[in-house]
């Protein structure tokens, strides 16, 4: 007689720490999956630590089969984004399950029965609560570990969705960049004097982490600029950035903060380069202490990788050159830091105009990822 599948809402500080822990049995000692931070992801799902639950409703869900853990999923609903965009979207993310299709389907199911109570219309994922947390599967690049801001996951995950009856919907690409030659550096200095003189912009100089702390709500706008015409912006609130900022800044270091202002000291350009931490989060494995720490701070200090996590453009700078300032800029501190290969974040594989960034630098497309949707209103009987 089979054993009994049964699937339970997440409520007590152990489900939520069961919920966070699931992904290390099911990836322990696998070579590419990167374990997260505990307490980050503790901070980010529970309510009364995230702020964004001013804005948002959600449920987790762990479903058990003898007593032990075989998934998890999360739905959320950002009612920015439905209120803004009209679209009733039901989000999922934190979706892990063994290689079992009833697994998924019975998750799924508490899905769909959150978002049809909310009166939602379609489900799409994965992705987080807003646009600058982790999105998409991972469909191409199983050998490659992830970025800090990326998901790794097996392959069957989409074989999983694409059989429930979802169809695959926004889609990202990656690339990775090896560093420049001397010959094509110095091609690239020139051209950024050219349009800084151009447009009469300079670079400000960060030598501390707390210096970049006056321009944070400056770069959060410049972000909103940037990307709110994109199909999955979603407004940032205040209390956001300001959450971000507690929790992110303090991580990256001021050589690898650019910001670009013009002749009024407005910011109209920046760019957010982490080095790859991911080999030392795997020997973190989802502790800062008593070890973590010391291997990050290592790892932040003492890289030959790096990955580009954000940049942003004023619309109005678009197209006159700005990103050879940026890559200029990277280029000294890259050279300084001894980092030999980066990697871009997801990006759009409609966003043609981003990718034609990196053309001049023999780009290597080495993973793609992608969300998944479904209508839930108008096939009702699929699950």
């Amino acid at each position: 007689m089979a054993s009994k599948l049964i699937v339970r809402t997440v409520k007590t500080n152990k489900d939520y720490l069961s919920f966070v822990k699931f992904p290390f049995q099911i990836y322990k000692n696998h070579s590419h999956w990167v374990p997260p931070l505990i307490i980050d992801e503790l901070h980010t799902l529970k309510p009364n630590k995230n702020p964004v639950y001013k804005n948002a409703d959600a449920q987790l869900f762990l479903a058990y089969q003898n007593k032990k853990i075989v998934g998890r999923i999360a739905v959320m609903v950002n009612w920015l984004e439905v209120n803004n965009s009209g679209k009733k979207k039901a989000r999922f993310g934190w979706y892990d399950v063994v290689d079992d299709i009833t697994v998924s389907e019975m998750l799924f199911q508490e899905v769909k029965k959150f978002a049809l109570k909310h009166d939602l219309e379609v489900i799409e994922g994965p992705m987080g609560f807003s646009n600058f947390e982790k999105a998409g599967l991972l469909t191409y690049g199983f050998d490659q570990m992830p970025t800090l801001a990326t998901i790794y996951n097996y392959p069957y995950y989409v074989d999983h969705l694409i059989q429930l009856g979802f169809k695959e919907n926004l889609k990202w690409v990656e690339y990775e960049i090896d560093f420049p030659s001397e010959n094509k550096l110095e091609k690239l200095k020139r051209f950024a004097n050219l349009i800084t003189k151009r447009y009469d912009l300079k670079v400000v100089k960060i030598n501390k982490t707390k210096e970049v702390i006056p321009y944070v709500y400056k770069l959060f706008e410049l972000i909103e600029d940037s990307y709110k015409l994109l199909e999955t912006y979603v407004p940032i609130q205040k209390f956001q950035i300001e959450n971000y900022k507690t929790r992110f800044f303090k991580f990256i270091s001021p050589h690898y903060i650019k910001l670009i202002v013009d002749k009024d000291e407005q910011l109209i350009a920046f760019s957010v380069t982490i080095p790859s931490i991911e080999k030392a989060l795997k020997k973190a494995n989802g502790k800062l202490f008593p070890f973590g720490i010391y291997h990050i701070k290592k790892a932040l200090n003492r890289n030959n990788r790096a990955a580009f996590y954000l940049i942003g453009i004023h619309p109005f700078y678009m197209g006159k050159g700005i990103p050879s300032i940026i890559f200029n800029e990277m280029a000294e501190v890259f050279a300084l830091k001894n980092i030999q290969t980066f990697e871009t974040n997801p990006e759009l594989e409609t966003n043609i105009e981003v990718q034609q960034l990196w053309k001049k630098y023999n780009p290597r497309l080495h993973k793609r990822r992608s969300t998944y949707r479904k209508m839930i209103r108008s096939n009702s009987n699929n699950f």
